[in-house]
């Protein structure tokens, strides 16, 4: 709704994270109420679409923080090298791979199958340690150093509120996965499937991707200034005027937008 907001690449990885991760709070009825158990040969799989919106979830927020990290260490190769069609590219390979990993294990035997997911989670873990780790650790001593040569200003503040944002991100972003990628690795070298829970909703290592599936968009709401102005004057206000049949046009007056209390 903000066309500004959108010409802004970080805010579309912003968007692209919200839109998984409604869609796995949606498939998470199925999965986590019911006696679903997504593998290969159980007969109340999803076909591995349920896990795949949790995975977009995940590269999503990945892809947003080496965008970041790029950013911030380069602004200026950034600016001339992520162009705005580049981001939504970027955006669509990775909604396209994951969608591409689905179909492959759907159509492959049970060992290809295996195979192919055991190679997927071991650079899955080789990247979230990358990027989660080392990148956000150097990411933030390099925004440090850059933010204390700048004259004291509203803009000053903003970029740091914008990198604490990325860290309190990927900090919750590695409490929430990491147990769970540990324990799928254990599982891996004791051949085993490790399935002791009935189902999803009630076994603690997948719950705790899915609160982070909630706590990224509110994260992304108290950090960020830009999008909550935007929600507050435009979603929520639009809301409240369709709801008292006024129409919302009428509110604002040369452009600006006119709040009654």
């Amino acid at each position: 709704m903000n066309r500004s907001l959108r010409n802004e690449n970080r805010f579309m990885y912003m968007l692209s994270t919200c839109l998984s991760d409604i869609c796995t709070g949606v498939s998470y009825y199925y999965a986590g109420l019911m006696d679903v158990r997504d593998y290969y040969d159980s007969p109340t799989r999803t076909f591995y679409i349920v896990p795949t919106f949790l995975g977009l979830s995940y590269m999503a927020i990945l892809a947003a923080q080496a965008d970041r990290y790029h950013a911030v260490s380069a602004p200026f190769k950034y600016s001339q090298r992520m162009t705005r069609s580049r981001t939504l590219l970027v955006i669509l390979v990775y909604w396209v791979y994951a969608f591409l990993i689905v179909a492959v294990n759907n159509l492959v035997t049970l060992g290809v199958a295996k195979r192919v997911t055991s190679f997927g989670t071991f650079v899955a873990n080789i990247f979230t340690v990358i990027i989660m780790i080392g990148l956000n650790v150097r990411l933030f001593f390099i925004a440090k150093f850059q933010l204390q040569r700048e004259p004291p200003s509203e803009e000053r503040d903003n970029k740091r509120a914008s990198i604490y944002l990325i860290v309190i991100v990927a900090v919750c972003f590695l409490i929430a996965w990491l147990p769970l990628f540990l324990h799928v690795i254990v599982c891996n070298f004791a051949g085993s499937t490790c399935y002791t829970f009935r189902n999803e909703g009630s076994d603690p290592l997948r719950i705790l991707p899915r609160v982070n599936a909630v706590l990224t968009p509110l994260l992304y709401i108290r950090g960020c200034s830009a999008l909550r102005s935007t929600l507050l004057s435009k979603v929520w206000r639009t809301t409240c005027c369709k709801r008292k049949g006024v129409n919302p046009l009428s509110m604002e007056k040369n452009g600006a937008v006119v709040f009654k209390m």
